[in-house]
């Protein structure tokens, strides 16, 4: 394989690479007729990167090697040849990439201004084609939004926050923060943001749905998306089903596939019409006129904003009124009339099921074999590679 990046492209090429890096700490690198692609996963196969790079992305791409060569590195090794970020575009003219298969190395050379070279060489092993069965062409739920709108909005959430839930009727999107079944409610931190459906480019939803999943590879898709301008599409269906994360360019496609928490983790969808139901921990999952009332009811009946007193209406004959009986709009066994919200008892002693499933990884298997891409029926297929041993 020989290559080479010119101008603007090598920062983009090195943006792709910073975004896998979040990910896995290996780097597959497998050079196609039509384009080049790079792989990665992280190590419980819960999280797959792959950015395929047209030809057209390259001033020159050579192949001879054809679809036989496959190999794989040490990301950060590949990272810190683009170590500078900021000063990339200003100082590197253009990245030769060069495969040299016999003596196992791939060399890059960074043309910088003033004539100077930069000369990498870099060591890899052989391996399998590490691959991601999924249709994003077939999901219920499409979200496509600008870049900026969901980098402002996971801005929101603090650094250390591990999972999203993202909530999806037929008008709004919630975005709110995992938070675990065994936490303290008095302890924990709430945080949800409503984004109505004007806000994305293209907004489909035909099932509404509550899917959770790790934030890190999201922000590190959105630093790509960001310094490309390019757009980012949100595929998904239910629970336990994977999400994508896709950017497409006429010379490049990136999709990250994240796992998600399955149904019995917590996160309960509703098979009507209706609402979703909402998490264990959730006291916001109404629609906002709901919750405005909520909020409203609750005020009221607070003991510091005294209400007006009003006669009571008449009651039917035989019906008594308790005063303790009055429902608190804050509580999670609150609901609005016409919803039907059930909670999942704990049996003692139980450990919580919060696991990402790897289920969508339709596995790496090696040249000729029998499954040629074709899904397994088993429920958990974990991705694998071969590694070589010399």
């Amino acid at each position: 394989m020989d290559c080479v990046v010119t101008g603007g492209n090598v920062k983009v090429l090195a943006k792709a690479i910073h975004s896998l890096s979040r990910i896995g700490d290996e780097l597959y690198l497998e050079p196609q007729e039509d384009g080049l692609t790079l792989r990665t996963v992280n190590s419980s196969r819960s999280a797959y990167a792959c950015f395929l790079f047209a030809p057209l992305f390259f001033s020159r791409y050579v192949n001879p090697e054809g679809h036989g060569f496959r190999c794989k590195m040490a990301i950060k090794s590949v990272q810190a040849v683009f170590r500078s970020l900021a000063t990339l575009e200003k100082t590197v003219e253009k990245c030769h990439i060069e495969l040299d298969a016999d003596r196992n190395r791939l060399t890059f050379t960074l043309h910088c201004k003033h004539g100077l070279l930069k000369t990498h060489n870099l060591s890899f092993q052989d391996s399998e084609s590490l691959q991601a069965v999924f249709d994003k062409d077939r999901s219920t739920n499409v979200l496509k939004a600008q870049p900026r709108v969901l980098t402002d909005t996971v801005l929101n959430f603090p650094p250390s926050l591990d999972e999203v839930t993202v909530t999806v009727s037929d008008e709004r999107v919630w975005f709110r923060n995992h938070v675990d079944q065994e936490a303290e409610p008095s302890k924990a931190m709430l945080t949800e943001l409503c984004l109505s459906s004007d806000e994305f480019d293209h907004f489909e939803v035909r099932a509404r749905s509550s899917v959770t999943f790790c934030l890190k590879e999201l922000r590190g898709l959105l630093v790509f998306a960001e310094s490309t301008g390019l757009p980012v599409s949100m595929y998904f269906d239910k629970p336990g089903s994977p999400v994508v994360l896709s950017v497409t360019d006429s010379v490049l496609d990136g999709n990250f596939v994240l796992a998600t928490l399955s149904d019995e983790s917590g996160v309960q969808t509703s098979d009507r019409a209706g609402t979703p139901a909402p998490p264990a921990d959730d006291f916001m999952n109404d629609e906002l006129e709901s919750y405005l009332i909520a909020m409203d009811t609750s005020m009221a009946a607070g003991p510091s904003v005294p209400a007006p007193l009003t006669p009571p209406a008449p009651l039917a004959p035989g019906r008594v009124v308790s005063p303790t009986a009055t429902p608190d709009p804050w509580s999670p066994a609150h609901s609005e009339p016409g919803e039907d919200l059930t909670e999942e008892e704990e049996e003692p002693g139980r450990p919580p099921n919060k696991k990402f499933r790897s289920l969508f990884f339709g596995s790496v298997y090696p040249p000729g074999s029998p499954l040629g891409g074709h899904t397994p029926s088993s429920q958990k297929v974990l991705a694998s590679d071969s590694e070589d041993d010399g």
